[in-house]
């Protein structure tokens, strides 16, 4: 395709755009980018006005107007809900005298899970598409753009336009093909495997688990979960970042790409975890509790995402950001990347050579932690 025949603009939403253009765009292997999702966050406003998240898809279309290239792109007035923390960054450029806001952002909202950032048809797009970002930042004078939770695959289309890596350690639950969860904790040692099985009683003890999905999730589903995650959303960041009208949205637009395991006491609901299913992974993204039961947490958050994995015949379990404490429970450090385009070249070069140091952190860290995990030693 030549440069000539390439339009780029920016869409006022997602979903504003034709969704079997997006989605061919997009594949079907990562939930959080499909239209179904993202749609879901501007119809439930969850992102858009008041929320410091202004939807800003930039496409490139073809002759025919077709869709050719996006990134799912937002303007942002401030730094929550991204998982990859540049406030400091933001700190030093209000302190020089600059405003880092807006800024763009290219993400999945509240959702820091790996994935595709830049949606092709031809990967020779990535660089138009990039630059078309860049010129955006320029043209309504943004200090920067931020590509967080990249598909690494898709690392080297950023740097080769010039963008600056980022990384960070999440961790992750690798399926080495095992049939069940008794033959996964066959894998460990015998320690550990005599802890998960103490946890998972306890857990289970007085509890029903019952795993719903698509048209079994009813709206008094929701309305158990909705209580979970305000509850979790007061104590970790002051205020949901999704409204309850968005878990509905979920489950009409993701039907069995939605997951939602609860918990019962006595019949009543007093916990739940809330997961979405890729091609390949199986990925877990709220929980929340009314009732404080010992190790129901990680029974239903990890040890169940597992058990799904496995029967689904899935290859990992990404169970959202941050957590050392899944280490000891078999899920193991992976990196994370990120991207990020600085339009000061003074500020660009500051932050240039802090992620340079940054990075070699992160990577001793990874070694440190990989050194720790659960499994048997050979």
């Amino acid at each position: 395709m030549s440069s000539e025949s390439i339009i780029a603009r920016v869409a006022p939403a997602v979903g504003a755009l034709p969704q079997d253009e997006w989605d061919a765009l997009a594949g079907s292997d990562n939930p959080f980018t499909s239209h179904a999702f993202l749609s879901a966050l501007e119809d439930s406003f969850s992102v858009g006005p008041g929320t410091g998240w202004s939807p800003a898809p930039i496409v490139l279309t073809d002759e025919a107007g077709k869709l050719t290239a996006a990134l799912p792109a937002y303007l942002k007035s401030h730094s929550q809900g991204e998982y990859v923390f540049d406030h400091g960054w933001a700190d030093a450029w209000h302190r020089a005298g600059g405003s880092y806001y807006p800024k763009l952002q290219i993400a999945v909202p509240f959702t820091p899970a790996t994935g595709p950032r830049l949606l092709l048809r031809d990967p020779a797009l990535a660089a138009p598409l990039l630059r078309a970002a860049e010129t955006l930042c320029e043209r309504e004078e943004l200090s920067s753009a931020h590509a967080t939770f990249i598909e690494p695959a898709q690392l080297p289309l950023f740097e080769a336009a010039g963008w600056m890596s980022r990384s960070d350690i999440q961790f992750h639950w690798e399926n080495r093909g095992y049939a069940s969860f008794d033959d996964f904790l066959g894998a460990l040692s015998s320690r550990k495997r005599k802890d998960i099985r103490k946890e998972r009683a306890a857990a289970q003890e007085g509890v029903e688990i019952r795993a719903l999905s698509g048209d079994r999730i009813g709206p008094e589903h929701w309305d158990a979960f909705w209580a979970f995650y305000q509850d979790t959303g007061a104590r970790k960041w002051g205020s949901p970042y999704l409204t309850r009208e968005a878990f509905t949205l979920f489950g009409e637009r993701l039907g069995d790409r939605v997951l939602l395991l609860l918990a019962y006491m006595d019949g009543l609901p007093i916990a739940g975890a809330l997961n979405f299913v890729g091609g390949s992974a199986l990925y877990g993204r709220y929980w929340g509790c009314l009732y404080d039961k010992p190790f129901l947490h990680f029974e239903l958050c990890y040890y169940q995402a597992i058990d799904h994995a496995i029967a689904r015949g899935l290859a990992r379990v990404e169970a959202g950001a941050q957590g050392g404490h899944k280490l000891a429970r078999g899920y193991e450090p992976v990196r994370t990347w990120s991207a990020h385009w600085i339009a000061d070249p003074n500020f660009r070069e500051a932050v240039a050579d802090y992620l340079e140091r940054e990075r070699m952190g992160v990577a001793a860290d990874q070694s440190f932690l990989g050194e720790r995990t659960p499994f048997k030693k050979s």
